[in-house]
């Protein structure tokens, strides 16, 4: 062979080798994946923590793994120890707060509730609110290092199941300065499991949201409309507004969760969930009826889309606080399903946040 061709050859040779071996690497696991490795780890009761009821040492327990987790990645942690009154009894818990620095002073908060209730039916606490959890973790390792155009608050709320208690005190704990520098909050509660995704701002009725002083109250629905916007650029399920039903507007929601307490402050909100508003349920068309899959039905009845027979169901395809909110569960109904929603919301998370669009 002639020198200069063999000297080819051979180079040819070793930049295949070359391009072989960096083929051979395991790809970097996209923030979805991750997102869902956590979730096994805080919800599975075989292969984590599992249950997390309100008040007891395994909500304790998911605090330290979620603060361990934040540590690893080079965070600072700070808890915030909250009591509160239940029953005539003081109870304790904890919120953990991280800050991801931007450009601005101007902030956005970015919220998910750790605990889970449901426990003596079954309930490993998922979606309600494992999920959510997962997300924001999956967002604060992805974003780790990264200059923000706004700086980033992550709280993940102790106490919410038994009356939205973490997020009130980390709400009356911000400075009248700190309130007027946030631009946003977005709740991640049940962000998969459910039909459809879905984004909801603030109800346009202040009453709805019994406000300390209703005259701070903001129902705007920016944040709301520039998630929904970003969820539509491609490469992810598109989130939609519910259709609207009596008493709540189309892609308005009611108080029953952690972003109440930061619009009474008058700070835009938006929330994040999966569920199904075409359902009429065992109260109508109120999102409590989460998939119409007949599994979790005694009867669907699809004309209706609603139950075979409203006196006798007990089920209405409901899957928070049921024997139906755990991985097996939900893996074996729904294949494939909660990964990727929960990938879907933790894309959408990062990309609100790199780009706001909020001034």
């Amino acid at each position: 062979m002639h020198k200069t061709l063999l000297a080819f050859s051979l180079a040819a040779l070793l930049a295949g080798c070359n391009d072989a071996s960096n083929d051979s690497k395991a790809p970097t696991p996209n923030p979805g994946e991750h997102a869902y490795e956590f979730l096994t780890q805080l919800s599975s009761g075989a292969e984590g923590i599992g249950a997390r009821p309100t008040g007891t040492a395994s909500e304790t327990e998911a605090a330290n793994w979620i603060a361990d987790k934040l540590t690893g990645w080079g965070y600072d942690v700070t808890r915030q120890p909250f009591s509160y009154q239940k029953k005539g009894v003081e109870m304790h818990s904890q919120n953990l707060i991280v800050t991801l620095p931007g450009k601005s002073d101007k902030l956005i908060i970015v919220g998910a509730h750790y605990d889970s209730t449901g426990e003596q039916k079954g309930s490993e606490g998922a979606t309600d609110n494992g999920a959510g959890v997962a997300a924001m973790l999956a967002v604060a390792e992805t974003l780790k290092g990264q200059t923000l155009p706004y700086t980033v608050r992550l709280v993940f709320f102790g106490a919410e199941e038994n009356g939205i208690n973490g997020a009130k005190a980390y709400a009356a704990s911000l400075s009248a300065d700190e309130v007027g520098a946030t631009l946003a909050m977005v709740n991640n509660d049940t962000i998969a499991g459910g039909d459809i995704l879905y984004v909801h701002s603030a109800h346009s009725d202040v009453a709805e949201y019994n406000c300390a002083d209703p005259s701070r109250y903001s129902h705007d629905p920016k944040v709301r409309d520039r998630l929904l916007a970003l969820s539509r650029q491609g490469d992810m399920t598109p989130f939609e507004l519910h259709p609207a039903f009596p008493g709540y507007p189309a892609g308005e929601t009611g108080a029953w969760s952690d972003h109440a307490s930061f619009a009474c402050l008058g700070i835009p909100v938006a929330y994040l969930e999966a569920t199904n508003f075409t359902i009429n349920g065992a109260d109508g068309y109120d999102g409590y009826s989460q998939s119409t899959n007949p599994a979790l039905w005694d009867c669907y009845d699809a004309t209706t889309k609603s139950a075979c027979d409203r006196e006798s169901e007990t089920q209405w395809g409901k899957i928070w606080h049921t024997q139906y909110d755990r991985l097996d569960k939900l893996q074996e109904i729904f294949p494939g399903r909660v990964q990727q929603q929960l990938s879907d919301g933790t894309t959408l998370l990062i990309r609100f946040l790199r780009e706001p669009g909020l001034e």
